[in-house]
C-alpha cells in the first residue's frame, strides 16, 4: 500500500509538472490535438498505478516525451500558420454582419438548435442580435454582439419543417405563415433553412441552399 501511495504521489508531481510547462493557454483553451496529448498523459500515469510491476521509469518517460512533442509542435505552430491549421483547425464564420452562413454551418455540421442554443448561453437569443459569431478552433462559439434583447426568439421553421407548437404561440397559421415566407421571395417550404421571430417579434426567413423535403417536427 505504501508502494502505491509513493508511486501515486511521485506520478502527480510529474503530470503536474508537465501541465505547468503546457502552459494555462494550452488548458484554457484546449484543441483537439491538446485533448489527445492529457489523454494519453492521463492513461500513461495510470499504468504504473495500477500494475505496480509496471516501471515508474518508463512511466515518467513517455510523459515527458508526450511533453516535448506538445511544446514541440505549440512552438512549429506559433512558426507556421499553416501547420497550425492542419493541427489544431482555423476558426469558421458562422454569422458575418447579421448574416447566417448555411454552408459553414453544414460543414461544420451544426444544426440551428445548437446554434441558438450557444448564441442563448452567450446571452445573444437571437441571430439579429448578433454583428459576428465565430467558431473557433477549440470548439467554442465567440459572439460579436449588436445589442441586447429580453425576449427569446420563436423558431417557427427549421430545414424546411413547422415547429407546431411554435407556429400556434406566434399567433399564426400555416397559410399566414406561408404567406410571409413568400413574401421574401421563397415559393416552397423545404427551401427554407430557417424562420423565426426575434425578441422584437420581427419575422425573419434565411433560405437553404440546398432545399430537402422535410417534415413537420416537435418544438424544442
Amino acid at each position: 500500500m505504501l508502494i502505491v501511495c509513493i508511486r501515486t504521489f511521485i506520478l502527480y508531481v510529474v503530470v503536474l509538472f508537465a501541465l505547468r510547462v503546457m502552459g494555462k493557454s494550452e488548458l484554457s483553451k484546449m484543441s483537439t490535438f491538446q485533448m489527445v496529448v492529457l489523454f494519453m498523459i492521463a492513461e500513461l500515469a495510470s499504468i504504473p498505478i495500477d500494475s505496480p510491476s509496471s516501471s515508474l521509469i518508463n512511466g515518467a518517460v513517455a510523459i515527458f516525451t508526450l511533453l516535448f512533442l506538445q511544446v514541440l509542435l505549440s512552438y512549429v505552430s506559433i512558426k507556421n500558420e499553416k501547420f497550425k491549421n492542419f493541427i489544431n483547425g482555423r476558426p469558421s464564420i458562422i454569422i458575418d454582419k447579421g448574416m447566417l452562413n448555411v454552408k459553414e454551418m453544414e460543414r461544420l455540421r451544426i444544426t440551428i438548435n445548437d446554434l441558438f442554443e450557444q448564441l442563448r448561453i452567450g446571452n445573444c437569443p437571437s441571430i439579429t442580435d448578433v454583428e459576428y459569431a465565430v467558431m473557433e478552433s477549440n470548439g467554442q462559439l465567440s459572439i460579436i454582439a449588436k445589442t441586447d434583447q429580453e425576449k427569446l426568439p420563436l423558431v417557427v421553421v427549421s430545414d424546411g419543417a413547422i415547429y407546431e407548437e411554435n407556429l400556434a404561440n406566434a399567433g399564426i397559421d400555416y397559410d399566414t405563415l406561408m404567406c410571409m415566407i413568400e413574401a421574401k421571395g421563397i415559393t416552397a417550404l423545404n427551401e427554407v433553412f430557417v424562420a423565426f421571430y426575434d425578441g422584437n417579434s420581427m419575422f425573419h426567413v434565411y433560405p437553404n441552399p440546398e432545399p430537402r423535403q422535410k417534415f413537420s417536427r416537435e418544438a424544442y
